[in-house]
């Protein structure tokens, strides 16, 4: 463990405001500065005030833009400095594990927001200044965002296998959970650690019931769930939007099934801790006409890495083949040359791909492509892949549509209850140590 220095020391090197200075009696009282004070020591790392503060202010902005009422300061203080703890051992182990977001990627994704927001550049810019969030900042956090999501397709999703026994089961036993009726739900997590006591798990069972009590009096369920709940929606309010029943956890599923809207579900318990689900709204119902799926036919280079065989080997690689492809090259013959995958002697034909056939990676970069076009070279947790699509349909499949919807589902809600699971865990093994109570 790396010792932390003390706050004078921290006071010190960053050249603020906390150690006694030597002046001049002739010299003019310098400005006040702001003293960024340690509040959490997460493994080998700090979290200052001033990272604090403005986590907050911008948590506070986005609850006043729901219309949620705030919690108590204090009480919305803690909980926004749990997420933080949350978000660096989960950038820790990003940097741990050399994963990492590349500039061009982020700007990208930047570009996406802006059009998305049918903005320039320059007026998203103005926006966020307007917000008091700077340019630098920003990057900085959606940077943050891209490898979060990109360390959970790698520690969880793509570690889910749906199995076909799995997909039977559900079909037997879930006759309305692709009836298209869709639920809007809010939940609140009160996480366990996974080495809780006894006295530990009676703590947070009361904390969950009290909440319940609360909800029930009429507080309001947004305002709770920014003061309470441990999931990383809650600061948000915990709302979950609208989904199918199909992409509902199991438990909460079971738990809707019987609420109508405006109710607040018992505490249910799970193996990250105890969960409080309020059903909002619910709407539609048996939907019919639900028998068209869009099918790819695609086919694909598969480039392995090794020791000997690096990412930055692989990418090259298909970026040359790429080019003759581009050029005039058949594609078909080039996999059959370059390829390591088991579609290779069939020119890397992956026949017509239903939605969730692949990895997610895969899919976006597929899904992304018109007929004819070839993609950049794409990484998988089987290695590097060139995607082509070949062509596109509807295609009438009702049995194939009702597997591959609880294949989707399923695999949904194993990711989710695995993710849970594992940030659970990746909590109980970081070193953290609150400084918070003595500022």
């Amino acid at each position: 463990m790396i010792r932390i220095p003390s706050r004078l020391c921290i006071a010190l090197v960053l050249g603020l405001a906390g150690a006694p200075a030597l002046l001049p009696a002739h010299a003019a009282p310098a400005r006040p500065v702001a003293v960024d004070r340690i509040v959490a020591v997460v493994n080998n790392e700090v979290i200052t005030t001033l990272e604090l503060r403005e986590r907050v202010q911008q948590a506070q902005r986005q609850l006043a833009r729901q219309g949620t009422a705030l919690p108590p300061a204090e009480v919305f203080e803690r909980q926004v400095l749990e997420r933080l703890v949350l978000e660096r051992a989960q950038i820790q182990l990003a940097a741990e594990t050399s994963l990492k977001v590349d500039d061009a990627t982020l700007d990208r994704a930047i570009g996406r927001i802006a059009d998305n927001n049918r903005m320039g550049m320059t007026d998203l810019r103005l926006a966020l200044e307007k917000d008091g969030i700077t340019w630098n900042r920003f990057r900085d956090q959606i940077r943050s965002e891209i490898l979060l999501t990109r360390l959970r397709e790698r520690e969880v999703d793509n570690r889910i296998v749906v199995t076909d026994a799995e997909i039977e089961n559900f079909l037997a036993n879930n006759a309305d959970a692709l009836s298209g009726e869709e639920f809007h739900v809010a939940h609140i997590l009160v996480r366990v650690p996974e080495s809780a006591t006894m006295q530990q798990q009676s703590e947070r069972l009361a904390r969950a019931e009290s909440v319940v009590e609360r909800l029930r009096a009429g507080e309001d369920f947004g305002r709770l769930a920014a003061s309470y709940s441990d999931a990383p929606d809650g600061l948000s309010g915990g709302d979950l939007g609208w989904r199918g029943r199909d992409r509902l956890p199991a438990l909460f599923a079971e738990a809707v099934r019987q609420m109508q809207p405006g109710e607040v579900s018992k505490v249910i318990r799970s193996p990250a801790g105890f969960h409080i689900v309020k059903l909002v709204e619910r709407r539609g119902g048996a939907v019919a006409g639900l028998q068209q799926m869009q099918q790819t036919r695609a086919r694909h280079i598969l480039i392995r890495t090794s020791e000997i065989v690096t990412d930055a080997d692989a990418e090259s690689r298909l970026n040359g083949l790429r080019e003759r492809v581009i050029n005039g090259g058949n594609f078909a013959e080039l996999a059959k040359v370059n390829s390591a995958d088991l579609s290779a002697a069939k020119g890397g034909d992956l026949g017509w791909v239903n939605p969730g056939d692949t990895v997610p990676e895969f899919e976006r970069a597929m899904d992304a492509l018109k007929p004819g076009e070839v993609s950049a070279p794409i990484k998988s947790p089987f290695g590097w892949h060139l995607i082509m699509v070949d062509e596109r349909r509807m295609q009438d499949v009702t049995d194939e549509r009702k597997r591959a919807a609880a294949r989707n589902a399923l695999r949904e809600r194993k990711a989710e209850e695995a993710y849970e699971e594992w940030l659970r865990q990746l909590r109980d093994r970081t070193y953290v140590e609150y400084r918070l109570e003595k500022e």
